[in-house]
């Protein structure tokens, strides 16, 4: 039957592009170990901040792949991260034109 052939096509294909797409997100992978540096906002690390608004939010850096803002990690290339890292408790950042502060960093 000529459905279940285009079927089974098209999900080989998606199959060999998420294969594709995994297979070049694997070599491209770094492993990044763990800091012992706690005090400055980091890959992999949480942070946690004050919006003027009176928000206390804590975010996880991670991976692109990894990334659930609505789980709490955002990417290292977001806005928010490139913002954050480096900085450390009582410092203050711009995020979409509102100053936040750093009140945690773990």
């Amino acid at each position: 039957h000529a459905g279940g052939i285009e079927a089974d096509r098209t999900a080989m294909a998606r199959a060999t592009r998420d294969l594709r797409y995994y297979s070049a997100r694997r070599a491209n992978a770094q492993l990044i170990e763990p800091s012992d540096d706690t005090e400055t906002v980091r890959f992999g690390g949480e942070v946690t901040i004050d919006r003027e608004d009176g928000r206390r939010q804590t975010f996880r850096i991670v991976g692109e792949d990894e990334a659930d803002p609505a789980q709490g990690s955002v990417s290292h290339v977001s806005p928010l991260a490139r913002a954050l890292m480096g900085k450390s408790v009582g410092d203050t950042a711009m995020l979409a034109g509102a100053e936040v502060e750093i009140v945690a960093v773990g």
